[in-house]
């Protein structure tokens, strides 16, 4: 089975054939990065991640509380100066986010994040971690 972080290459391919993308990463629920784009520092993978993360997490509270009550998010979109902050659910407790500049197309953007996602669901779906269990938390 394929690492998680030997897919790199295949966001650095949706950077590289998307107008305006210029990051990627896959995150799970809890901010952790699972793999970026070859451009992003360990560093900025990680505080975008966290951001992505936390942005899906409000999302699914609005879902939950205003929405059907599921809690599911499709995707979220936010604009801010400069660019666009576009991030998709990617299996069970994972999440694709792209960082574009603000003149991307998000129509195609979310397209090209909809197929790296349908080809990439086995290998960046990220389980729930389980306190008291290896790698969970134990507060």
């Amino acid at each position: 089975m394929m690492n998680p972080h030997d897919l790199d290459w295949k966001l650095d391919a949706l950077l590289a054939k998307t107008p305006g993308a210029r990051h990627a990463l896959a995150v799970s629920n809890d901010g952790l990065v699972i793999t970026h784009s070859s451009d992003l520092s360990q560093s900025e993978a990680e505080t975008l991640a966290a951001i992505a993360s936390g942005i899906q997490s409000l999302a699914r509270t609005v879902s939950t509380k205003f929405g059907d009550g599921t809690g599911s998010v499709e995707h979220s979109l936010v604009a801010v100066g400069g660019g666009l902050l576009m991030t998709v659910e990617a299996g069970e407790g994972a999440h694709l986010a792209v960082l574009a500049r603000e003149d991307a197309d998000p129509g195609i953007v979310g397209n090209s994040m909809s197929v790296l996602v349908d080809g990439l669901l086995a290998y960046i779906t990220s389980p729930q971690r389980v306190p008291g269990e290896e790698g969970g938390a134990t507060a």
